[in-house]
Order: structure tokens, then C-alpha cells, then sequence
């Protein structure tokens, strides 16, 4: 062995600490991620028991998402303030209790407050998870470590709303929180053992960028208000979604451009300049918008279409989450065999190919349609946490992974918070654009939907009625009636399922076009053991890896 082989292996030595910190961070990771769907198959139950209306049950997940969507640009300043240790236990002791207070909630209002402040405490997991494994391990470990980050975020997903639904299914929704306290108190000792004090520097508290925190916290907290609000008021026809819409846009323009202008901003959006991650950043944008989406296209379409319970949604789920589970430890092995590059190109594509093999769903489409495409899914998104992770980072130093965890993190959670809300209205307004034109073929003159007319009165009329009667005689006028009820309803179902095919289509074409742009990252392909890189104090480790060879 070579002094520099073995100075490569000495750099790569991962302390137990190390360890224990990066997969505590993971199992924070979940955590937060999972609380951001868990609700989502049990929300009929919850509003139920607290006498709430549709409206104010659907900001039980609203107020979870602004609170988080808040504080995960701020992680990192807030770790460079007080250290990361001290905000990772802060935030998982806040997320502990108000998940306690969650779980005994006596009303709609103490729910809302409560999902609000675990939000905003648990969001500073998310970020420091992802700069755990950049901080903590060696660059030829960060595969592997982002294979961790893909399985707190990727299987969070999934098990959220199988979880909750079938938690809410056999015991009660009060269980969705209280199975988090354990887990969360175990959290809570491995950060105390494994992360290391460090003093806080609360100077930096008087130079803080306390206008861009609070042009930030304004303009994106009203655009998730505006997501998540706009399709139940009819969008910009309510004088609320457009003051809204105002106040997203001038907070989000001018926490941009305070950002660009300040000397020491608290995030460093400059980085989206840098080549390799601000391409990824975009695409990382539209992954999370369709990943999303389609999470939550696939619930509503087993409850709206195929008459699922919470239980059989979950149900569901399940394989979505085992085969993420899988491939986000086969991803690292096959990025070093292939490259990054590649892994992401196939992501991308296999992620299409899964939201194209739902743009043909019927009355059969059940699981035996969409749970097949949920394997292939998963198989593509675990390929792209992994990958896209690994190469948005290369090239950065480690001063500025900070900022990169927190814009990394948050445009993905942006862009899915955008992609749920045009996943609901794309259904809505595809519905009634299909309804209209299936419409236009039934109609009380037409030949077939006569037959069908008189087919059915003669079933509810338990007897052979002649077909004058039943299309004009006023005492089957009532039968009539059914007849065209069921009709209609009929006409409805099948444009929600074309309104859904439409979706996943649309879905399908956002990813394809990020497979498109993955040939413009740029990276190169391991030569030899990609898990012995040069020594991290070399010069050449300081070189981006991303550079173009001479």
C-alpha cells in the first residue's frame, strides 16, 4: 500500500459518533417528512372528532407545511448562531412535546397551533440531515449517506398516509402522534452522545439579515397559504387568494433580492450561480412538484374512484415505500459502476416510465394498475435522492453546505407544495373538461343513452316496462329520474378517471424533460474504486469536481 492509498483510507475512517449522527439525523429526517402526509388518509376521522369543518381540517397539513416551509432556509443560519447540536435538540424536544399536544388536542383550534409549532420545530431536521452526511462523512461516502437521506425522505412518504391510515383504521388517529414520542426521546440521546458542544456565538444575532428572514417568512409562508387555499375559494375570484397572491410575490422578489445584495445573507442563494447545483436545484424543483403531486393524486384517486378506506390506501403504499427502501442502498453501487450522471438520467426516465403506465386508467384500474406503477416509481425516485444529492454538492466547499442543504431542501418542498395544488386543480378543471365532452354524446336523444334510459327503469321497476313508457309515460317519470341520476353519475366518474389519466401524463412529460436536461450536468465517470478519492487536504480536492478536464 502507497503512503497516498493510505492516506485515503485514514480520510475516509468514519467514527462511530459520526455514524450515530448521521443516521440520528435520517431518523429525524423521517420524522419530519412523514408528518407532512401522515394526516392525509385520516383527515375525515380527525375532523370528525373535533367537530371541524372541511376548511378548517384542511389546514391541519397547512399549517404544518407553512411553519416548515419557513424554517428550513433558516436552519442553517440558526446552526452557525447556536451549533448544530443545540438547534437539532431543541428542535426534536419541540417536535416531541407538540406531538404530545397534538395527540390530545380537544378542538379544531389547539390542532392547528399544535401542527403548526411541531412543523416549525421539526422542519430544522430536514436540512441538517442533509448537511450531517456533507459535513460528517468523506465525499466517497456521501453516496451512501444520501441513500440514507432517500430512505428518511423517499419511504417518509409512503408510510405517512399508510401509517396514519392504518393507525386511524385499527385503533384511533390520536395514535398517528403518539407512536412519534419514542423515537423522538431516542433521538434525543443519540444528538446528545453523538454531536459534540460547540459554543454558541450570539453576536451574530445583532447582525443578523432580519430583513431577509422576515421577507422570506412573509413571501413564502402567503404563497403556501395561496397553494393550499386557492382551489377551495375558487382561485384568484376570492379578494383573500389575491391579496394573497401580492404579498407572495412581494416578499418572495424582495427576500430574493436582499439575499443577492447583502454582504453575509442568512442563505447563500448565490449558489443557484454555481452550474452543477443550480441545474439541480431546478430539477430538484420539479421532482419534488411531481413526486408531490403524484402522492397525492394517488390517495384521492383510490378514495374518489375506486371507494378505497383509509386502510386499503395504505395499504397500498406500502410496496412504494419497501422497494425505495431497497434501491436507495442499490443506488451508491450503481452510481460507482455507471456514474452519477447516469444514475440520474435513468431516474428520471424510469420515474416517467411509472407516471406514463397510469395515462390509461378505467373502472379496473385498481392496484392491479397503479400499485405496479408505484414499484416503478419508486425504483426512479430513490435513483434520483441518491444521485441528484451526490452531484448538487460536488464541487462546494464545506462552508457552503450550510445554505446548499437549506436551498436544496427548500426548493424541493416549494416545488411541492406548488405541484399539490396544480395536481388538485389540473383534476378539478380536466374533469369538467371531459364531463363536457362525454356530455355532449349522452343525451336524452341519442339512441344509446334511450336504451340505456329504459334498461334501467326497467331494472328498478322490477319488471318488463315497454320502451314508449318508460322514455314518456309520466308515472315512470320518478324511475326516469334514477335513470339519469345513475347516468350522470356514471358520466362523472369516468371524466374523473381521464382527468386523473391526464394528470399522471402531464406528470410523465415533467419528468422526461428532466431526463432531457440531466445530460447538461456535468460530471465524469469514476475511474477505478470511486471509494478512494484524493486526500480531502490535497489541492485537488479543493478543484470542483465538476471541472471540465484539460
Amino acid at each position: 500500500m502507497t503512503a497516498v492509498e493510505a492516506r485515503a483510507q485514514a480520510d475516509d475512517a468514519v467514527s462511530l459518533r459520526a455514524w450515530v449522527a448521521v443516521i440520528g439525523g435520517a431518523v429525524g429526517c423521517f420524522m419530519a417528512g412523514m408528518n407532512v402526509h401522515v394526516t392525509n388518509a385520516s383527515l375525515p376521522d380527525v375532523r370528525g372528532s373535533l367537530g371541524a369543518t372541511f376548511d378548517e381540517g384542511s389546514w391541519i397539513t397547512t399549517a404544518y407545511l407553512v411553519a416548515e416551509i419557513i424554517i428550513i432556509p433558516l436552519t442553517a443560519w440558526l446552526a452557525s448562531v447556536f451549533s448544530i447540536r443545540r438547534v437539532l435538540m431543541v428542535g426534536t424536544a419541540g417536535f416531541v412535546m407538540f406531538s404530545l399536544v397534538c395527540s390530545i388536542a380537544p378542538d379544531i383550534g389547539t390542532m392547528i397551533v399544535a401542527r403548526a409549532l411541531q412543523g416549525a420545530f421539526g422542519g430544522v431536521l430536514i436540512p441538517l440531515s442533509f448537511q450531517l452526511i456533507v459535513t460528517e462523512l468523506p465525499p466517497s461516502k456521501h453516496p451512501l449517506g444520501m441513500a440514507l437521506f432517500a430512505i428518511s425522505n423517499n419511504v417518509a412518504q409512503a408510510a405517512g398516509p399508510s401509517l396514519g391510515g392504518w393507525l386511524t383504521d385499527m385503533y384511533s388517529w390520536r395514535w398517528i402522534f403518539y407512536l412519534q414520542i419514542p423515537p423522538g426521546l431516542i433521538l434525543l440521546a443519540a444528538i446528545a452522545w453523538a454531536i459534540r458542544a460547540q459554543p454558541a456565538q450570539p453576536g451574530k444575532l445583532r447582525q443578523g439579515d432580519w430583513g431577509g428572514i422576515a421577507a422570506m417568512a412573509i413571501g413564502l409562508s402567503a404563497l403556501q397559504i395561496l397553494l393550499e387555499e386557492g382551489g377551495r375559494k375558487d382561485w384568484f375570484a376570492a379578494s383573500f387568494i389575491i391579496n394573497a397572491a401580492i404579498v407572495a410575490v412581494l416578499g418572495i422578489v424582495a427576500f430574493v433580492a436582499i439575499e443577492l445584495r447583502r454582504a453575509d445573507p442568512f442563505i447563500n442563494l448565490r449558489l443557484l450561480g454555481r452550474y452543477n447545483f443550480g441545474l439541480a436545484s431546478l430539477m430538484q424543483f420539479t421532482f419534488g412538484a411531481v413526486v408531490f403531486g403524484v402522492v397525492f393524486l394517488v390517495p384521492n384517486y383510490f378514495a374518489d374512484a375506486q371507494g378505497y378506506n383509509a386502510r386499503q390506501i395504505g395499504m397500498t403504499m406500502i410496496p412504494y415505500g419497501l422497494v425505495q427502501l431497497v434501491m436507495s442502498f442499490a443506488t451508491p453501487p450503481l452510481m460507482r459502476w455507471t456514474s452519477v450522471r447516469t444514475a440520474i438520467i435513468a431516474g428520471f426516465a424510469i420515474m416517467a416510465l411509472g407516471c406514463l403506465m397510469n395515462t390509461h386508467l378505467n373502472l379496473d384500474a385498481a392496484a392491479n394498475v397503479i400499485v405496479p406503477s408505484l414499484v416503478v416509481r419508486g425504483i426512479g425516485q430513490a435513483l434520483i435522492v441518491v444521485a441528484l444529492g451526490t452531484m448538487a454538492v460536488q464541487g462546494l466547499e464545506k462552508s457552503e453546505m450550510g445554505s446548499a442543504s437549506g436551498v436544496f431542501s427548500m426548493v424541493r418542498n416549494v416545488g411541492g407544495a406548488i405541484g399539490i395544488a396544480i395536481a388538485g386543480q389540473f383534476v378539478v378543471e380536466r374533469e369538467k373538461l371531459h364531463a363536457m365532452r362525454i356530455g355532449e354524446a349522452v343525451t336524452t336523444y341519442s339512441q344509446a343513452a334511450q336504451d340505456r334510459i329504459v334498461e334501467l327503469v326497467r331494472l328498478f321497476a322490477h319488471a318488463h316496462v315497454e320502451r314508449a313508457a318508460a322514455l314518456h309515460d309520466a308515472a315512470f317519470a320518478p324511475l326516469r329520474q334514477r335513470a339519469l341520476a345513475l347516468i350522470d353519475h356514471g358520466v362523472h366518474r369516468d371524466a374523473l378517471i381521464l382527468a386523473y389519466s391526464d394528470a399522471f401524463l402531464f406528470a410523465g412529460i415533467a419528468m422526461l424533460a428532466c431526463a432531457a436536461a440531466s445530460f447538461l450536468l456535468r460530471g465524469k465517470k469514476p475511474e477505478g474504486n470511486a471509494a478512494a478519492p484524493a486526500p480531502r487536504n490535497s489541492a485537488a480536492q479543493s478543484m470542483p469536481i465538476s471541472a471540465p478536464k484539460t
